[in-house]
């Protein structure tokens, strides 16, 4: 959601619950992926108001998702690229629809 744009910085993060029942989780599963927000410095804790997404949280996590992409997701699409045979223009070319979970 921070990666998204629909949480910006400086805006609180849902509750625990709400975002245990919107993403049909644990909501210890939940409050475990808080606190590494929390130890990576991606959010800030307000005792007694909840946890907001801190300055530059955008950023750093652009730059940790793109390095993740091409060291571990990019060889695999290469490969399947390169295994059926695809140019260049026929993947430009293709139909540019969001994938299902953004649908």
């Amino acid at each position: 959601m921070i990666l998204d744009g629909t949480l910006k910085e400086g805006e609180a993060l849902p509750s625990v619950r709400n975002a245990a029942a919107r993403f049909r989780v644990n909501p210890l599963t939940v409050l475990r992926s808080y606190q590494q927000l929390v130890d990576e410095r991606m959010v800030e804790k307000r005792r007694g108001l909840g946890m907001f997404i801190s300055a530059g949280a955008r950023a750093a996590l652009l730059i940790e998702e793109r390095r993740r992409f091409v060291e571990t997701e990019w060889p695999h699409i290469l490969a399947s690229i390169q295994r059926l045979g695809l140019s260049a223009d026929e993947l430009l070319q293709a139909p540019k629809n969001k994938p299902a979970e953004q649908a």
